[in-house]
């Protein structure tokens, strides 16, 4: 690639663009992470490494979860596919106006939304996907144990749902663009599942074995081999809880942050990246800010490339 096409690629302005969702997961106070990243300073901290971020808009729930009180199990799937329309809106507005979208959480269930967006702006063209996660997402309505929208969005974008939820995200994914890092934590049906489909996952054990560098090489070639873009969605709980205390679904024995803030670095620079999604923030369950100041050393090491280029390209 030669220079002056990097110095393009890495000139999108970021949008943080926050989707307020708890109504997927079973601990509902994910719906205050973007606020609570937005009160943290994720824009300001952003900027002080020379990332030209800033909050395009939070997408809210029409109801929020501690004022509702109880909901039948059909008007929370119709509100979680409702919200996830609305942040599709967002996302592919974002990248109409050529920004990078940087969708921050929220449970699991508002990737129908995020990806959903990211391909009804590239027209449907073959899109790639890295899954950084503990779970596998995978259910269906009729293997789920929890019922928990969060756990049925990679479903989804793989064809496979509700209705309601195939409107907004359904076969956003084709099978061999998509691949799971840091799988740990899953039932059999949904593993059945993507097993039949032919979907890659690199289990914990994997990353152990191998690294992380080694084995985010690999998800990189799966997700970009035949697409025309790609994207990453990095769930919180994929992380050791030792560093994610603020999650609802911490899993032992996960990737560890230093070492993805370290892997991640320059990822914005391939021109091929559409977006990036963070889920799965609940800030009551955080200490010390812990996972909030995680999700900052992850996207400034992910993001300051583009502030790099920026100021190469004014210089020259």
């Amino acid at each position: 690639m030669s220079t002056a096409r990097m110095a393009r690629s890495l000139t999108k302005p970021v949008r943080l663009i926050g989707a307020g969702s708890g109504w997927g997961a079973g601990v509902r106070e994910t719906e205050d992470g973007p606020q609570g990243l937005r009160a943290f300073g994720l824009a300001e901290h952003l900027a002080g490494v020379g990332v030209r971020a800033s909050w395009a808009q939070i997408v809210e729930p029409e109801k929020r979860w501690h004022e509702a009180g109880d909901l039948s199990r059909p008007e929370v799937f119709e509100l979680v596919a409702r919200h996830n329309g609305a942040l599709a809106d967002a996302v592919a507005k974002a990248m109409a106006a050529r920004a990078l979208p940087v969708v921050i959480g929220g449970d699991h269930a508002i990737a129908m939304g995020t990806w959903g967006g990211v391909t009804r702006a590239m027209r449907r063209a073959p899109f790639g996907l890295i899954w950084m996660d503990a779970h596998l997402d995978a259910h269906t309505v009729e293997t789920t144990p929890s019922m928990n929208a969060h756990g049925m969005s990679a479903a989804v974008l793989l064809g496979h749902g509700l209705p309601e939820f195939l409107k907004v995200g359904g076969g956003a994914l084709r099978p061999e663009h998509l691949c799971y890092v840091g799988v740990r934590s899953y039932e059999v049906a949904e593993w059945a599942l993507l097993r039949r489909l032919g979907v890659r996952i690199f289990y914990m054990e994997e990353v152990h074995e191998r690294g992380l560098a080694a084995v985010m090489a690999d998800a990189l070639a799966i997700a970009t081999r035949g697409t025309r873009g790609f994207g990453l969605t990095i769930d919180l709980d994929g992380f050791d809880p030792a560093d994610v205390p603020g999650v609802g679904l911490p899993v032992a024995g996960g990737l560890r942050g230093t070492e993805a803030a370290a892997v991640l670095r320059g990822i914005a620079r391939d021109p091929r990246l559409r977006a990036v999604e963070i889920v799965e923030y609940a800030p009551a369950l955080d200490r010390d800010h812990r996972t909030a100041q995680l999700v900052v050393d992850l996207l400034a090491s992910a993001l300051t490339p583009v502030a790099q280029a920026q100021a190469a390209s004014t210089a020259a």
